[in-house]
């Protein structure tokens, strides 16, 4: 086990990465922009549970395959990239938003889009990141001492550290968002953030397609 120091220094180093915009922020936020604070909660659950997935999967090796195999690592990565992809031109051709319920209370839900299907979606978006893997197969093991006599277990309880520290970051993407939404210029420009969102979604795709095993 980590030390108070690294042990401060990993939830700080966390909070940090989980600040730093990317696929699940943008996930967070266009639900929350778009739904309600509710829905952008949801979706931060669901990236936390595809975070859970990666950590164990890591524990039990399989993040070790993704980091070593290049027919692995490029299958999810596809994978990962269309999903991006189709949730982007799924916005982008969409109509504007419309929210179900007054955007005063931030807890609106669109009518096509359940609280289930928003779960999933940010879970799918975790999921089948194969950079996410990577990261925690990098990140983690920083702060597990040497001489520690069980590394997977160190392993997945500073995993389990890190996704539990996260859930207050997604919470503070999900509040903002909503509350930005709140605002009659943002409301009136929900069209055309759905639009910037959407690209955004497909540059995203886009760049995963384009990246490289890190272990090679």
């Amino acid at each position: 086990m980590p030390d108070v120091h690294q042990l401060l220094l990993f939830i700080a180093a966390g909070w940090l990465l989980n600040l730093t915009p990317g696929p699940d922020v943008l996930f967070i936020v266009s639900s929350a922009l778009r739904s309600g604070v509710r829905a952008g909660i949801v979706a931060g659950l669901g990236i936390t549970a595809g975070c859970f997935v990666h950590v164990f999967s890591a524990a039990l090796g399989l993040g070790a395959l993704l980091a070593t195999s290049a027919t692995a690592f490029t299958l999810l990565k596809w994978l990962g990239a269309a999903y991006l992809l189709w949730v982007g031109f799924r916005m982008l051709f969409s109509g504007a938003p419309q929210p179900s319920t007054d955007f005063s209370t931030g807890a609106g839900v669109q009518p096509n889009r359940t609280l289930r299907q928003v779960f999933m979606g940010g879970f799918l978006t975790n999921v089948l990141n194969p950079k996410v893997a990577i990261f925690f197969l990098a990140f983690v093991p920083q702060f597990i001492a040497p001489d520690t006599a069980n590394k997977a277990l160190a392993f997945v309880w500073l995993g389990v550290l890190f996704n539990l520290n996260a859930i207050a970051v997604n919470l503070g993407w999900a509040m903002g968002a909503a509350w930005l939404s709140r605002r009659g210029a943002v409301q009136r420009g929900m069209h055309w953030l759905d639009r910037v969102a959407a690209v955004m979604f497909i540059g995203f795709g886009i760049k995963l397609t384009l990246s490289d095993n890190p272990a090679r």
